[in-house]
């Protein structure tokens, strides 16, 4: 077989090359331009190397000059061709039929919540362990709450908060009363494996107190707790009225216990009965106490009761009828010890009887048992003591003493009665205009709009 043989250069040049022909003779040519054919005949053509330049065939004469064709780079469109028919069609669609839905995407943005310190919040409980709880409150982050400020109670308060439904349930069930209820079959059994406290979906309300260093809000149920037990020390205070309180420890300096979780002092010098010495002091531990809040600052954490208060304002109010035991004998009346206690009152001469007499003496002598009744005291830190308002008929004292104190009870009423119709009634203190708006949660809480609520039961 005939053999094909050519030389490849650098540069198109003229070369010398042998060519077979159909007849089998080599021809040989002294130039890489063929030469013409006869019209019968087809030119065969010749291929050189790809990527380098052809020559270009003339018709008469040799080729005199070369021109090299560069090769065109595609464009990014070109090659990108073949991929656009899978997207074309989309585009197309949305753009023809779903232009309006496209602009009110548009519009849509995405807007969190801002916690703030101090911002009073409602979260729902994403997740947690026995550290920690995850707590989604409308925010960008997860929120985070220790389990320690979960719950708003205190080892010191379980036995006060203590609710057995057999014996106390009355007690405990009133407006604005809170407490814990026994689980006996729970507490008296063997121990068992416990439910977590807090379980996926449980709402909480708390307090916002800052971020974490990974920028989550740091959350506090108790907190929150605390500022809603000030708001109700306050509107115990505006009512004026003496509460029940155990104690539940002691110091050099008086007694203590809790007010709605509260930690409260009773001072000892605003203790009915003296104390003498720490070993008294100490046994009023686990005693029940009625006191009156005195004095209350949220900023200070002060929170300050009084057992004198409260007795003055369950004893001495005017109309009240007192068992006393004369102290002391006076030109102008009598100093009169109130039943078991170390207060005094006066019981004047003029208070003494409706009938004329010249002596104290005459009627009364000290350690004489007599009843009295509280009157308007011309002194506010004096207390007023009278037996005429419990004389039936005018100088009754001076006849029969006894049938004075048997009747005692009937003309006390009587005098209540009398006084009521005229007494204007009591107005109370006005909170102050910072208070917490508890009545309404939209209001209260900072993110209530991030949350919709809804009844599952039908």
């Amino acid at each position: 077989m005939p053999i094909l043989t050519h030389h490849i250069l650098p540069k198109f040049r003229r070369t010398h090359v042998l060519f077979c022909t159909k007849n089998g003779v080599f021809e040989e040519f002294n130039d890489t331009v063929l030469p013409k054919r006869g019209d019968s005949e087809e030119p065969e053509e010749l291929e050189l190397l790809l990527k380098k330049p052809s020559p270009k065939q003339l018709d008469n004469g040799p080729v005199d000059e070369i021109e090299e064709v560069e090769i065109e780079k595609p464009d990014e469109d070109e090659i990108l061709e073949p991929f656009y028919k899978f997207f074309r069609p989309l585009e197309e669609e949305m753009n023809q039929n779903q232009i309006s839905v496209v602009e009110e995407n548009e519009k849509v943005s995405v807007e969190y919540y801002e916690p703030k310190p101090g911002d009073f919040v409602v979260g729902v409980v994403v997740s947690g362990n026995e550290n920690k709880l995850d707590v989604n409150v409308g925010a960008d982050l997860l929120g985070t709450m220790l389990t320690k400020e979960v719950l708003p109670l205190y080892d010191k308060e379980i036995d006060y908060l203590s609710c057995d439904l057999e014996k106390d349930a009355e007690e405990f069930f009133v407006p604005g009363k809170v407490g814990i209820i026994q689980n006996k079959e729970a507490m008296s059994g063997e121990p068992m494996a416990g439910k977590p406290v807090v379980e996926p979906g449980t709402i909480l309300f708390a307090e916002v107190l800052g971020r974490t260093l990974g920028g989550r809000p740091l959350l506090s149920t108790r907190r929150l707790f605390r500022r809603m037990a000030w708001h109700r020390v306050r509107q115990i205070k505006q009512l004026n009225e003496p509460i029940e309180i155990i104690i539940t420890e002691w110091n050099t300096g008086g007694l203590l216990t809790r007010i709605e979780g509260l930690r409260a002092f009773l001072p000892k010098a605003e203790l009915m009965n003296r104390v003498n010495n720490y070993t008294e002091l100490k046994e009023n531990v686990g005693r029940k106490i009625r006191v009156q809040i005195s004095r209350l600052n949220e900023d200070t954490n002060d929170l300050i009761l009084s057992e004198k208060e409260a007795w003055e304002m369950m004893n001495l109010l005017e109309g009240t009828l007192l068992d006393g035991t004369v102290r002391k004998v006076f030109p102008y009346g009598a100093q009169i010890r109130i039943s078991d206690t170390n207060r005094s009152g006066l019981l004047h001469i003029s208070n003494l009887t409706r009938g004329r007499i010249t002596s104290v003496d005459d009627l009364l002598a000290v350690g004489e048992h007599v009843k009295v009744l509280v009157v308007k005291s011309k002194f506010p830190d004096q207390i007023s003591l009278s037996i005429a308002e419990l004389e039936s008929e005018p100088g009754l004292l001076l006849s029969n003493k006894e049938k004075v104190f048997s009747e005692a009870k009937e003309m006390a009423k009587k005098y209540r009665r009398r006084i009521s119709a005229f007494s204007a009634k009591r107005k109370l203190e006005v909170l102050p205009m910072n208070g917490l708006p508890f009545e309404d949660e939209e209001r209260l809480y900072a993110n209530w709009k991030w949350f919709k609520f809804e009844n599952d039961s039908p």
